[in-house]
């Protein structure tokens, strides 16, 4: 865990830092100032960064909570039949493997086959799978999808896809503003303080950059699901884990998790074109691939 901390500490220094380097050597800074705006650039990287970074910590630090209350999760605190013991028992035996800490194990009931794992550590996540996924899947099949969780785990992906998410964030922040400065400024010849230029400059901005960056946390997304795979293949079996997700191929319902849940969850559905950037999950197709090639 400390490690994790000072990956957090020294890479929220080292952006805020480098971010303050690249603006002022496009001479950002200069050019606000040629305009009478006197901006300070390093003040707005800091006030972005503690942002960014606050908003990813503390959407990171209730995921476990947050999760529970839209997905109506139940946690299995002392298994009630077969089903849920052999859950607990698969998920302990998993996680002594990856080398992480018991993680919470809950059921939540949903048509859909699916899965998601989340938390702000390795050592106290939670792995929730759906009532769709037990009834519709054998048990290596759902071995596999429980295997494919605890390997996000033991990834640590949450915390890495929260520092990404902070990094886009401070970026879209800074930009943002720097854009209703400079149309308040240069366009609408605001002198003093700050019109309504830029505060609806800075809105939309912040819109659009946003959905243009949430592309990479989305393209980081997509990769670790081909690392889970891969850690769900070494812990159950690789064939295992192609049975899961052809079955998960085959079937016809759609996933139902919340939209802020998408991310986390075993599949994430099909897109075309351009949207296929903003998918959080590779094509089934691509992923069984990548198993059978070895990937």
């Amino acid at each position: 865990m400390f490690k994790r901390i000072m990956l957090f500490v020294v890479t929220n220094l080292a952006i805020m830092l480098v971010l303050g380097i690249v603006l002022n050597l496009l001479g950002v800074g200069r050019i606000l100032d040629a305009q009478g705006v006197g901006l300070d650039m390093y003040n707005l990287v800091v006030f972005a960064a503690v942002l960014g970074f606050g908003g990813s910590l503390i959407s990171l630090a209730i995921s476990k909570w947050t999760a529970k209350r839209m997905t109506g999760a139940v946690v299995i605190t002392s298994p009630r039949n077969e089903t849920e013991a052999w859950l607990v028992n698969t998920v302990a035996r998993q996680a002594q493997s990856a080398g992480i800490g018991m993680p919470e194990v809950a059921i939540y009931d949903s048509p859909d086959m699916n899965a998601f794992a989340t938390g702000m550590r390795r050592n106290s996540a939670l792995v929730a799978v759906s009532t769709g996924l037990l009834r519709s899947m054998d048990r290596d099949e759902a071995e596999a999808v429980l295997a494919h969780e605890v390997s996000h785990v033991a990834n640590g992906d949450m915390i890495t896809l929260t520092l990404i998410q902070g990094v886009v964030n401070t970026f879209v922040i800074v930009l943002s503003r720097v854009a209703g400065h400079l149309i308040d400024r240069v366009v609408f010849k605001t002198e003093r303080g700050h019109g309504p230029a830029f505060f609806i400059t800075s809105i939309i901005a912040q819109v659009v950059f946003g959905i243009l960056a949430s592309s990479i946390v989305f393209w980081f997304s997509r990769k670790r699901e081909f690392r889970a795979d891969a850690g769900g293949a070494s812990l159950a079996g690789r064939e295992k884990m192609i049975a899961a997700l052809e079955r998960l191929k085959r079937s016809v319902q759609q996933p139902h998790l919340p939209e802020q849940m998408a991310a986390f969850g075993i599949s994430g559905g099909t897109k075309s074109g351009l949207a296929r950037l903003f998918m959080t999950h590779p094509p089934l197709e691509e992923r069984i691939e990548a198993l059978r090639r070895g990937l």
